[in-house]
């Protein structure tokens, strides 16, 4: 299946590879969706964020015993998505390990409240979509800032909860190492960086990686921050780092370098809320502003500001519903009618179902994929001429899915395609 080449060309970031940053740390790369890195100390490893799973982690593990046989004795989760805690009892190989983590960690691995009500099965159905989980490899180009093809056994099972929990700012030793731990929210609010002075190397965990920041993930998830996580770009430039090691895609090397990318980081996310928020203050509709929301070019041409994973309209989305909730300021909307309803009223007036069908297979045609989508929806949500709607909408999801660049809307649009044509059956 054919994939826009933008998309394929990333893959280089997640060639599999151990990169040696200095005489004893090292940062594993390719493996899974995420990212470990190793501090290899006097008796013993530091070692920071555990992958997504145990195979993984079973892999990366087998492949630093070339470098060092020394045992892992204190992990540190830079935040709590699943992708960075799920390999650790791997890493621990059965011994009683020191964990840390900020006090405010929290995690859908342990501690929920089974009582109270979740949309647990909506998520999950737009995780499995937003990473495409049973996509083929050669479907599933790439997660957006890890590899496509990657080992899934044993996710989220090998998690250790952690032991010690620091606040704000904490300064500790560990085989050697002088570490500062500082929190810095970003991506999640729990989050915290690794600074290693003496070397000069920041480990940064989702603040930065090599794509256009995630502000709204389609799998679902509460309003991240978007002026924290501007913020927090300061405050890791504030380090000086000569290194940077992410926790997603490859190291950034030379104070210069690093610099850069974090200024351009924090001014593209400071010009979607500046942008955003003249729209909002204009009386428009958050969907006419991200339509219009472009990146300046300086911005927009940077290789770590490309919207593989992160997307900029998503962005502008979310902050306008995170700012000012789901309401778009027009009274209509206030009492808007439910999909169904609307979509009978809309064929009706259409002069029917063929009508809107034939309209639909010209819109798909013409290349007006998404309007195509629009109309099928509206079919299909009456009951009407459902099958064929469905294949026109199947169709429209797989032509968009090749020519996008950020990998979860692709996967997301090829499973759902997958998912209508399963219905068919």
């Amino acid at each position: 299946m054919p994939a826009h080449p933008d998309l394929v060309a990333q893959n280089a970031q997640f060639t599999k590879k151990i990169h040696k940053l200095s005489d004893n740390v090292f940062t594993a790369v390719g493996y899974a969706a995420s990212n470990v890195h190793f501090l290899v100390g006097e008796a013993g490893i530091v070692l920071i964020d555990t992958t997504e799973t145990t195979q993984a982690a079973e892999n990366i593990l087998s492949d630093f015993r070339a470098i060092s046989n020394l045992p892992i004795t204190t992990i540190i989760y830079t935040h709590s998505h699943r992708d960075h805690i799920s390999g650790a009892k791997v890493f621990a190989e059965g011994r009683d390990v020191e964990v840390i983590a900020s006090d405010n960690f929290t995690s859908d691995l342990v501690g929920v409240d089974q009582s109270r009500p979740a949309p647990n099965k909506a998520l999950m159905a737009r995780t499995k979509r937003h990473f495409g989980i049973s996509l083929r490899p050669d479907e599933r180009i790439s997660v957006g800032v890890g590899p496509g093809d990657r080992p899934m056994k044993g996710m989220g099972a090998g998690y250790i909860e952690p032991t010690q929990r620091i606040s704000e700012r904490t300064q500790l030793n560990r085989d050697g190492f002088d570490l500062e731990l500082v929190k810095a929210p970003g991506e999640t609010p729990d989050h915290i960086v690794v600074w290693l002075a003496s070397q000069k190397i920041l480990f940064s965990g989702d603040n930065f990686y090599h794509a256009f920041p995630n502000l709204y993930a389609i799998r679902g998830t509460p309003y991240r921050d978007f002026d924290a996580w501007a913020d927090t770009m300061d405050q890791l430039m504030a380090f000086e780092p000569e290194v940077l090691a992410p926790g997603h895609t490859q190291p950034v090397v030379g104070a210069d370098a690093i610099r850069t990318a974090l200024t351009d980081y924090r001014d593209a996310i400071r010009h979607v809320v500046s942008t955003t928020v003249e729209g909002m203050n204009a009386g428009l509709d958050p969907v006419t502003i991200a339509a219009d929301l472009r990146l300046p070019d300086h911005l927009a041409s940077k290789p770590y500001l490309q919207e593989f994973y992160g997307h900029v309209g998503y962005a502008s989305r979310a902050y306008f519903a995170g700012t000012l909730g789901w309401f778009d300021g027009n009274p209509t909307n206030l009492g808007e009618l439910p999909p169904v309803a609307e979509a009978l009223k809309i064929i009706r007036l259409a002069g029917g179902a063929d009508a809107v069908l034939l309209a639909a297979k010209t819109a798909l045609s013409d290349g007006e994929t998404q309007w195509a989508m629009e109309l099928a929806d509206r079919l299909i949500f009456a009951d009407q001429q459902k099958d064929a709607a469905s294949k026109i909408k199947i169709q429209a999801l797989r032509y968009i899915a090749d020519f996008t660049v950020n990998a979860p809307t692709r996967n997301y649009y090829l499973l759902a395609a997958r998912e209508l044509e399963e219905n068919l059956a």
